[in-house]
């Protein structure tokens, strides 16, 4: 099987970008011919303003990246091209220029922007679905929900709306791979079709047999330090119980200064921020730590950081909603608080923590269920059943199933 993967990295990289990396290089150790379309977003820091003004057209129909993707497609002759995240340097326009080749059109969906401006169902640190099923996203302008910009709210709603209406969104794409059964209700409610759409989580890569957790182990958390994450909450529950040294904070973003302040007013170690760290550096953190805490104020569309604390043999206290309360089961492989409650997360870690035998029995159902759902053999069993029925999505909308 021949396939083409593109992706556009984040100018911070994050979940979305770890995974189209290690899907790509699980294909190709399976023996599968690989070739990938790459862009990067640092590349608009070297924009002048008046290119940067034109964004939003770009993010309609990108010339450059639909003249390359063609050039690709025509040499290599895929059998399918997976896009994994595509704004705004390739463009949603470039799933009709793969599909005109021949080859079936996946799409990984790691966000909800076909209903919000922002792509977080997020507005004023709470979870926000105003948008959602409207033809245009007047409430996210009217909020300025992009950027803090009623113009540039404005640019991403048009663009989402043509998208919509010139049938990108629901005659481009042959499958869609939603990350969770909640982002799969999402894509629904968007208008796909509840047939071209797939639950397919992200494979891990394993970090090996779990270390015992230590004594004394860290209160981790490791993620993109933005106001949606919640990391605010989990300062405010940590200095609440007195966790001091054992609070662990590996991930770098726009909230550091400010959270560094509030840490400091908190009476909490400046050690507590380790800063961006390779997956080498993320695996190590994990062995050191007794708990990991995914404090999201917005709707996740799945959680990859939970499933890496699995596979390193340790639970996950996670915010009660979107894929994240469908992924954890309390007091198996982890535990819950509701979204946004400091009160209700400082008494979720003081109950979790108290019980060291406990800990270590979640940690173990953890790594079973890592094992069998998300490890390397169950992540590329998914993508081979993946591909294969969007080829025979293909096949049959152009009469040749047989």
């Amino acid at each position: 099987m021949k396939i083409l993967l593109a992706h556009c990295h984040y100018q911070i990289r994050g979940g979305e970008d770890a995974t189209f990396e290690q899907e790509r290089d699980l294909l190709s150790s399976a023996g599968m011919e690989v070739q990938s379309y790459v862009r990067a977003n640092d590349e608009i820091r070297d924009w002048g303003w008046l290119r940067r003004a034109a964004l939003p057209l770009t993010a309609i129909r990108s010339g450059r990246a639909l003249r390359e993707i063609s050039d690709l497609v025509r040499g290599f002759r895929p059998d399918v091209v997976h896009f994994h995240n595509v704004h705004p340097l390739i463009s949603p326009a470039a799933f009709r220029t793969a599909r005109q080749s021949g080859a079936a059109v996946v799409h990984t969906v790691y966000n909800f922007r076909m209903s919000c401006p922002n792509g977080l169902f997020l507005r004023d640190g709470r979870p926000c679905e105003d948008c959602a099923g409207r033809s245009f996203a007047w409430p996210g302008v009217v909020h300025a929900c992009y950027r803090s910009s009623r113009l540039q709210s404005a640019a991403v709603a048009a663009v989402t709306a043509y998208h919509h209406r010139s049938g990108t969104w629901s005659r481009q794409v042959d499958l869609y791979a939603a990350l969770s059964p909640f982002g799969a209700r999402k894509l629904i409610d968007a208008g796909i079709r509840a047939d071209r759409v797939v639950v397919k989580a992200p494979g891990i890569r394993d970090p090996g047999p779990p270390l015992p957790a230590p004594p004394e182990g860290t209160v981790l958390y490791v993620g993109r330090l933005s106001a949606e994450k919640g990391v605010s909450d989990l300062l405010d529950a940590a200095a609440a119980i007195g966790l001091g040294p054992r609070l662990r904070i590996v991930g770098d973003g726009p909230e550091m200064p400010r959270l560094r302040r509030q840490a400091a007013d908190l009476g909490l170690p400046a050690e507590a921020f380790a800063g961006a760290r390779d997956a080498a550096e993320v695996a190590r953190e994990m062995a050191r730590a007794s708990l990991v805490v995914v404090p999201s104020r917005f709707y996740e569309t799945f959680g990859r950081v939970v499933v890496e604390a699995w596979a390193s043999g340790r639970p996950v206290l996670v915010a009660d909603h979107g894929a994240l309360a469908g992924l954890v089961t309390p007091g198996q492989t982890g535990g819950t608080f509701k979204p946004g409650s400091v009160a209700s997360l400082e008494d979720a870690l003081r109950r979790m923590l108290a019980s060291r035998e406990l800990l270590s029995e979640m940690g173990r159902n953890a790594r079973a269920i890592y094992e069998r759902c998300y490890g390397p053999s169950a992540a590329l069993a998914a993508m081979v059943s993946l591909y294969g029925q969007a080829i025979g999505i293909r096949a049959a909308s152009t009469g040749d199933s047989c």
